[in-house]
């Protein structure tokens, strides 16, 4: 059974959230503010985190770039849950390393197939016994580890596996609906901003070894094992 940790500091959001995620089959933990979530998220290790970006003291956004932070929360796939519906907001949580956005009031339907989407992704991730090695850059795609010149990278769940599809796909170029589809499981094509965010990230992570992600203007992406 999955562990969701529900952060809002509205207790009628979290009882709604908890009660169809419960429904859903979930084991749920709550917090009321960012300080409680932090320390849940560390002690009890969920395997994801529906986060409020409107939290009291510690706000959502500096609770997700925390989380991301720390090695041992650093892969837990993050949905903020919010009021905020402006473009700018959703890129900035995007930036900071959240896996998806959903604006409030939100369908309990969509919030629990969104969960169950991301769970999914992490665990297909996870089931491919492959090690993919390209110069200094090491895939370790069984043990979800990234490493660049034998240094660990730390990476969100959808970072990992935006990595990992253009690694197994290494020298075809990937448009970016194709990429929401197949990465975020996304029916219909919404933002393509949502990839360009996640590339962007990536590469300041990956440093020297960001030479391998292209970029194929007016396409998408493609990774170059050269």
């Amino acid at each position: 059974m999955a562990k969701i940790l529900v952060v809002d500091d509205e207790p009628d959001a979290v009882e709604l959230v908890e009660f169809n995620l419960t429904n859903a089959g979930f084991e749920v933990v709550t917090a009321a503010d960012g300080a409680e979530a932090l320390k849940k998220a560390r002690a009890s290790l969920p395997d994801l985190i529906v986060l409020d970006v409107m939290l009291p003291e510690v706000d959502g956004l500096e609770v997700c770039k925390l989380l991301r932070r720390d090695a041992a929360t650093a892969g837990i796939p993050i949905i903020m849950l919010t009021a905020k519906a402006a473009e700018i907001d959703r890129v900035l949580g995007l930036e900071l390393g959240a896996d998806d956005y959903v604006t409030k009031p939100v369908s309990p339907r969509e919030l629990v197939l969104r969960i169950k989407g991301l769970l999914r992704r992490r665990e297909t991730t996870e089931a491919k016994a492959e090690r993919m090695q390209f110069g200094d850059l090491v895939l370790d795609v069984p043990a979800h580890s990234l490493t660049v010149n034998k240094k660990r990278v730390e990476l969100t769940a959808t970072e990992f596996k935006l990595l990992t599809l253009l690694a197994q796909r290494r020298g075809r170029v990937q448009s970016r609906d194709q990429l929401l589809k197949d990465v975020w499981e996304y029916d219909n094509v919404i933002d393509t901003r949502t990839v360009d965010t996640h590339m962007r990230r990536l590469r300041e992570k990956l440093g020297k070894a960001a030479k391998h992600l292209d970029t194929v203007r007016g396409v998408g992406y493609r990774f170059v094992a050269g």
